[in-house]
């Protein structure tokens, strides 16, 4: 049996395009699943529906590999999983070099098997590698743009007209670290870094004379 699945990510996404290239292939309208959920993980039920429904020698067709699922880590699991454990071939439409089928003979559709693990292997590697350039141009461009001085996060919370007047009682043992915090209408974590701020303000003046 051949069978289509074809899968969007959200429920206003359209499925025509996936659907008129499976029918195409051809793949029967009764013999075509379709899911509206993330790519994420496998666990989708008209998915998983399929997976049961399977049989050694039956071919699965996708438009695209990103059908199958989001992660090629994951895919490549799933892959191994239909073609090996549940004998199912595989084609995927706009790859010509993933189609597990065996034509005409055995040697062929071992080739197959290999040709296409090797290439999801291949483009597992890219992803991989993809992902952490990503990551390292967003580290490079947050370290360059500190160094301009654009500053990430939450702003600093100002301090309050008072605040002299409060640390000095702090400091003069007038009031204790949690109700000059209080007085303030701060956390005393808050309280504590606007301290600690003021020593290196005052040590770095100390070095600089």
């Amino acid at each position: 049996m051949e069978y289509g699945y074809a899968r969007v990510s959200s429920k206003d996404q359209n499925l025509d395009r996936q659907l008129d290239a499976l029918r195409a292939f051809p793949v029967a309208e009764q013999c075509i699943y379709a899911d509206r959920c993330s790519g994420a993980t496998f666990e989708r039920p008209r998915y998983q529906e399929l997976v049961e429904r399977f049989s050694t020698g039956d071919v699965l067709v996708v438009k695209s590999i990103d059908r199958l699922g989001r992660s090629y880590e994951e895919i490549l699991e799933q892959w191994r999983y239909l073609v090996r454990r549940k004998g199912v071939d595989i084609v995927v439409l706009d790859m010509p070099l993933l189609d597990t089928r065996a034509v005409g003979d055995a040697a062929r559709g071992v080739t197959g098997v290999f040709i296409a693990d090797l290439v999801l292997q291949v483009l597992s590697y890219v992803a991989q590698v993809e992902r952490e350039n990503i990551r390292q141009r967003q580290a490079e461009g947050i370290a360059a743009a500190r160094r301009r001085g654009i500053k990430f996060g939450r702003p600093s919370k100002e301090r309050p007209r008072h605040y002299s007047t409060v640390v000095g009682l702090y400091a003069g043992g007038e009031l204790s670290k949690s109700k000059a915090a209080e007085t303030l209408g701060v956390s005393r974590a808050t309280f504590d870094k606007w301290l600690a701020q003021d020593r290196e303000c005052l040590a770095g003046g100390g070095s600089g004379r």
